[in-house]
């Protein structure tokens, strides 16, 4: 295996490729031509693990990626469906619009809130402390 900041073996790239386009860890292996046992023993393997790790979000991303490009025509179908001949399919498009609204405003206040804890976590450590508690000396 390589050691910190090395690249990874033919082999290890093919079983990457291959845990990406496999159902089974059992269907990689055979897809590189490693034992299971080896890819299991891979997976154990902190740069394997970690260049597994980044190669699935890359596709993940790319996968995100397409469904964006047909966000805009999917949203125009739906908004098509509320004059719909039928109630019950004009009652499913208002709901589905309804529900994707919802999700995006509940989404975009969590990040607004992550990014305002994140500012505070950044600020000097004095500036964290919690005001001072008066007492009832303090007012006299």
């Amino acid at each position: 295996m390589p050691g910190h900041g090395e690249k990874l073996t033919r082999h290890q790239e093919a079983a990457i490729a291959a845990l990406l386009a496999q159902p089974t860890l059992r269907k990689a292996a055979v897809a590189c031509g490693i034992a299971e046992k080896t890819l299991r023993r891979w997976l154990d393997i902190g740069a394997f693990a970690e260049a597994y790790r980044l190669a699935r979000r890359r596709a993940f991303d790319q996968a995100v990626g397409e469904l964006q490009r047909h966000a805009l025509r999917a949203v125009r179908t739906l908004a098509r469906n509320l004059k719909a001949a039928k109630a019950s399919d004009q009652n499913r498009a208002a709901d589905l619009i309804l529900s994707h609204a919802r999700d995006y405003a509940e989404l975009d206040d969590l990040a607004k809130r992550i990014e305002a804890i994140e500012a505070l976590l950044r600020q000097p450590e004095q500036a964290k402390e919690p005001p001072a508690i008066a007492t009832e000396d303090d007012q006299l």
